[in-house]
């Protein structure tokens, strides 16, 4: 396991994710929905139970992206055993560490579009935007809540997290992109389609 590349990952993204949180002023925006519902003292109490624990979210982002990215490796073991191919689970790690970092351009596009474009935004504008993404051309205002996911997974940067994968695996077995690929998309693929299912169909029950 290349320890400086998940260190890198894991502060890095807690990095971009405090940053987005400052420059959005999302505190202000999560402050001003919750006058909708709640009173001046409940939203003040709200706010002081959020600060005091504010401590779990800086654990827990590292310890549920350590998860993804074992489960992904995991998958992606499968795959090379379905082709006849052999890639140490360490070197599977290492690679899903490395396509992982594309995803803190999703951070910084996201924090970027509504610091210097959409300047004027709600909690759920920020919620459900995902850049470069199918939600963003149809629209989050009138899809049932069962869709929002899906189109939010249909983005760019997730296309290039597969070819990032597919080039790294292809590498590692001296072979073609094109055979990475299909060891990507018959493993990583059917088991993203599966989750994506799974949350439509509990975000269906639960509406």
């Amino acid at each position: 396991m290349n320890k400086v590349n998940i260190i890198s990952l894991f502060l890095l993204t807690l990095f971009f994710g405090y940053a987005s949180e400052l420059l959005l002023d999302v505190k202000s925006i999560f402050t001003n929905s919750l006058l909708e519902n709640y009173t001046q003292n409940q939203i003040e109490n709200i706010l002081d139970i959020q600060s005091k624990w504010r401590w779990i979210g800086y654990v827990f982002v590292p310890l549920l992206l350590l998860i993804k990215i074992s489960i992904i490796a995991a998958i992606l073991d499968i795959g090379c055993f379905f082709f006849s191919k052999e890639i140490k689970y360490k070197k599977l790690f290492n690679i899903v560490v490395k396509a992982e970092f594309i995803f803190l351009l999703v951070i910084v596009f996201k924090t970027a579009w509504f610091y210097f474009f959409k300047t004027s935004y709600t909690l759920e504008d920020l919620q459900f935007f995902y850049p470069l993404s199918a939600i963003n051309i149809i629209g989050y205002e009138g899809l049932q809540p069962w869709f929002i996911y899906p189109f939010q997974v249909l983005n760019l940067f997730e296309l290039a997290y597969w070819f990032i994968l597919a080039y790294l695996i292809g590498k590692e077995l001296n072979e073609s992109t094109d055979k990475g690929m299909s060891i990507v998309a018959s493993s990583y693929g059917v088991s993203l389609l599966i989750w994506v299912v799974g949350v439509m169909f509990f975000t269906l029950n639960m509406s």
